[in-house]
């Protein structure tokens, strides 16, 4: 199907809001589930974003991303009115919500776009929520009041303490978990927040679900890029998560696997600023 942007707004520097109409995917979708859209449906590669939120009656979802790649940077070009060409979803297992009393749901940078959702039918469910927000400084905390608003508590934490605490986001879950019971904990961010939030809670017993960002080329399972090793089982996260538990997610091996990618990304995106810089020279021609 395909989707036609009607906002779009910059969060942050590289991180930018783009609400889609798509009434199908806003009518199905739940908490946690993703899809996969294509800026160019001869040449662009299908990227996996999180559903950060969606209206049924308004017919729209809305997605978070970072420019980080091509594809991302072809995507934060485009305007309101334009028209994605390939949108699919809801694609994976939606997060199993259920009142069991604390949740305490960690993110940290962009993971704020998933955690958003979550949050929320936490609080739905009648769980009491607390919430730990993290970035390096304060110009790169998006969401707060979004995130506030479905919070029974919110904890800012950043890297050089322009904002909130000073520290790391494993260092209030430690202290909660150190000072009451804890029934939940969701860990939204990048792989290595994901696996210090894991064992930060391990010591615990408190079940920590963690949703993978893995490189995804279908989302359908078929091309296996996205598997990881969940205890003594390979998993594909598109379709068997993107949620897994994170006591028992290898998480030094997700991170080699995505590392792989690291100087192919870095190409591309050089590429890419070469030719804006082409095209900027050319217009002023």
């Amino acid at each position: 199907m395909k989707g036609r942007i009607i906002q779009k707004k910059q969060l942050t520097e590289g991180v930018w809001r783009l609400q889609v109409k798509a009434p199908d995917i806003a009518r199905e979708r739940k908490a946690g589930q993703f899809i996969m859209l294509q800026v160019d449906e001869e040449l662009g590669e299908r990227i996996p974003l999180t559903i950060a939120d969606a209206s049924t009656d308004g017919g729209w979802i809305t997605l978070i991303f970072q420019e980080v790649g091509e594809s991302t940077q072809a995507l934060a070009k485009m305007q309101p009115g334009q028209i994605l060409p390939v949108l699919v979803g809801p694609l994976g297992e939606p997060t199993h919500i259920t009142e069991v009393g604390h949740v305490v749901c960690v993110r940290g940078g962009i993971g704020v776009a998933p955690l958003h959702p979550i949050v929320q039918a936490m609080k739905e469910a009648g769980n009491r929520v607390t919430t730990i927000i993290g970035a390096r400084s304060s110009d790169l905390v998006i969401l707060e009041e979004e995130m506030s608003a479905w919070s029974d508590e919110l904890i800012v934490m950043t890297d050089d303490g322009s904002k909130g605490r000073k520290g790391l986001v494993t260092e209030p879950l430690q202290e909660i978990c150190a000072a009451g019971k804890v029934d939940l904990a969701v860990a939204i961010g990048p792989p290595i927040m994901m696996k210090f939030c894991s064992e930060t809670t391990r010591p615990f017993g408190v079940h920590t679900p963690v949703s993978l960002n893995t490189i995804m080329v279908d989302g359908t399972g078929m091309c296996g890029g996205c598997r990881v090793t969940v205890g003594d089982e390979v998993k594909f996260v598109c379709v068997d998560g993107p949620e897994f538990d994170g006591h028992k997610v290898d998480f030094d091996n997700m991170m080699l696997r995505l590392n792989s990618y690291r100087e192919r990304e870095k190409r591309g995106r050089d590429c890419s600023m070469e030719r804006a810089a082409d095209e900027k020279m050319e217009a002023t021609r």
